[in-house]
């Protein structure tokens, strides 16, 4: 009997996406790959990014929550940086999941597939946008996890700053206080609503408008103060602004195609030494496992 071999991809996510607050995600063009094989025994090659090789691997859990990796080879790459905010642990769930669904022909939907990552990652944003591709709104309700997906608008490209800093989504979450003023809930939802009408829409202005925030960006500025001042001028630097990407720091500046090249020449200038700078767009694509 022949070996069984699958390839996933998926990309990368960035959450927190303005005034949505672990409601709103959007995939990025940024990917993991995992390749998985019956080997005999178990094994882990990593590529080098330094993470754990054994059954502890994020990845490996998400495997073995569908089957057991008894016997299994995993391959990983990825050109995901680690804890900068950009949904790495939310695709190596995805990807561990994918692999176990379609090497055993499990045949789950993506229903299923962001149910089962959601209650390993805690909250869905992320693992959303990660398996539907595109932008996503979640929900946690009584039923668990839902998401709506949409494309995103022609015209609209994604850059990046990536510092060389960590910060725990911990630390990021203990930064939100339980209770906030009402007028900056207030004033989240109706930014909220700007910025998804902008995008379905392609209104580029509304969204601009969309992207202000009021409840976590600035309670949490001493984390990341670097990244914040990128949030605060970008606007200044011809984007049409720029939000924290996840739990941070990487800061996600929002532009057009047109002005894209001159908002990351001023990004480089502007973080020479200090960060890397990236065009990034926004990926339709969602997880996928392509033939080999």
């Amino acid at each position: 009997m022949t070996a069984r071999h699958r390839l996933v991809r998926v990309p990368a996510s960035s959450a927190n996406l303005g005034p949505g607050y672990d409601a709103m995600a959007a995939a990025m063009a940024l990917f993991l790959e995992l390749e998985v094989e019956e080997a005999g025994e178990f094994s882990f090659d990593d590529g080098g990014l330094g993470v754990s090789t054994e059954r502890d691997n994020l990845i490996v859990r998400a495997f073995e929550s569908l089957r057991p990796a008894d016997g299994i080879a995993f391959r990983l790459r990825s050109e995901i940086p680690l804890t900068r905010g950009l949904g790495s642990s939310s695709a190596a769930i995805v990807a561990g999941l994918y692999a176990a669904d379609h090497l055993y022909e499990l045949a789950l939907t993506k229903e299923e597939m962001l149910a089962r990552a959601t209650e390993i990652e805690g909250h869905p944003d992320n693992v959303a946008a990660a398996i539907y591709g595109g932008f996503v709104i979640c929900a946690m309700g009584e039923e668990g996890a839902t998401a709506a997906r949409f494309d995103p608008p022609e015209g609209l490209e994604g850059i990046v700053v990536i510092p060389p800093d960590e910060v725990s989504t911990e630390r990021a979450r203990e930064a939100i206080p339980a209770d906030v003023p009402l007028a900056d809930a207030v004033a989240n939802v109706s930014a909220a609503a700007m910025l998804v009408l902008g995008l379905r829409s392609a209104d580029l202005d509304l969204l601009a408008r969309g992207l202000r925030d009021r409840l976590h960006q600035d309670r949490r500025r001493e984390l990341f103060p670097r990244s914040m001042e990128i949030v605060d001028s970008a606007r200044e630097l011809g984007a049409l602004g720029a939000t924290i990407s996840g739990a941070g720091p990487t800061v996600l500046v929002w532009t057009t195609w047109q002005d894209a090249g001159n908002v990351a020449s001023a990004l480089e200038t502007r973080c020479a030494g200090w960060a890397e700078v990236r065009r990034l767009p926004f990926s339709p694509l969602g997880a996928d496992v392509p033939e080999l």
